[in-house]
């Protein structure tokens, strides 16, 4: 019949065997995420917890080397401490090295999410740049239309000096037709003028 001590450091082999693999499986399920950050820091929360089970089992079995009372199986048993120590130290690494990978990954989609206009916040951005430049269009637009109203009204007293009379009744026709042309453009440029004024205004 196995002695209590034999069995005890048995089970603490087996546990600390099983706390070895699932910390394994736990780094390649980091290596494998692709976000969220919170499922990182899930499974990051789960590698600790084994982490911490498989430290107290390792402690557990060194504990029990030490009360050996055959040398030989101390130092046998020590040993395997030793070895089960180098192991934990290299899961610790490789946990390391995946979440570094894991979190390149993360941040380079939260980066083409970003390009791709996915943030609110960037589309926010991306509206005002463009209310900024369609108001820019619309200012260069009113300018254009204060230019052609000006040309046009010369243009039209040119056009009624080429036309004029010197017949001093037809001057007072003159004077009439003249303020009629002047009325005809300035009424159908107003309402488009006024128009864009009002697009701006909202815009800005």
């Amino acid at each position: 019949m196995a002695a209590p001590q034999d069995v005890h450091v048995r089970i603490c082999n087996q546990e600390i065997v099983k706390f070895d693999l699932e910390v394994k499986a736990l780094i390649q399920d980091i290596r494998d995420c692709s976000g969220p950050l919170s499922a990182l820091t899930k499974l990051n929360t789960e590698v600790k917890e084994k982490f911490q089970q498989l430290r107290h089992r390792i402690q557990e079995l060194e504990q029990s080397a030490k009360e050996q009372d055959k040398e030989s199986e101390k130092q046998l048993l020590l040993q395997e401490v030793e070895n089960h120590k180098k192991q934990m130290l290299s899961n610790q690494a490789s946990w390391r090295k995946a979440n570094l990978t894991c979190k390149i990954a993360i941040d380079n989609l939260e980066k083409a999410e970003l390009l791709q206009g996915g943030d609110p916040l960037r589309q926010r951005k991306t509206t005002k740049e463009s209310l900024a430049q369609t108001a820019s269009a619309i200012t260069e637009s009113l300018m254009g239309i204060s230019r052609m109203m000006s040309q046009q009204v010369q243009q039209s007293e040119e056009a009624m000096q080429t036309l004029e009379v010197p017949v001093r009744g037809c001057g007072t026709r003159k004077g009439h037709s003249r303020q009629g042309q002047l009325a005809w453009w300035c009424g159908a440029l107003a309402p488009r003028l006024a128009a864009a004024c009002l697009v701006t205004s909202c815009l800005l």
